[in-house]
């Protein structure tokens, strides 16, 4: 029962990727061909969010649910790392047609063909952390 508030939240952003046209692949094959501003507008307005919840979290000092303060860790500036993990990523998403928080949308909305992509994804994270000790980080 604890944990409601976040199923209900989850709905929520389900409802919003659908109204959005976020999980339409014919929105996301648009965006990587260049051709429309749609999605490049969601995510921007995403961008500017979360710089403003993250900005809102240090200042304030919230707390996280086990009642700990939030504390956010500067990242290692690796450039080469996240250029490459980025271009995997980006690489899986315009083949599939969904990144991961649109992929479990899908599924909601009845598009069933996209847990292959959700086991990909599962198998490409163990196939990392099975890797990672070897991997340069």
């Amino acid at each position: 029962m604890k944990f409601i508030k976040f199923l209900f939240i989850g709905i929520l952003f389900g409802i919003v990727m659908t109204k959005s046209e976020a999980i339409s692949w014919y929105r996301i094959q648009e965006m990587f061909r260049f051709d429309a501003f749609h999605m490049y507008g969601i995510i921007g307005t995403a961008l500017a969010f979360g710089i403003l919840i993250m900005q809102f979290i240090k200042r304030r000092e919230l707390k996280n649910t086990e009642g700990e303060i939030i504390q956010l860790k500067d990242k290692n500036p690796a450039t080469y790392r996240y250029f490459l993990g980025g271009i995997v990523f980006g690489l899986g998403w315009a083949l599939s047609g969904a990144c991961p928080g649109p992929m479990f949308t899908l599924v909601g909305n009845g598009y069933l063909p996209i847990l292959i992509v959700i086991g990909s994804a599962v198998l490409g994270t163990l196939a990392y952390g099975i890797l990672r000790e070897i991997l340069p980080h």
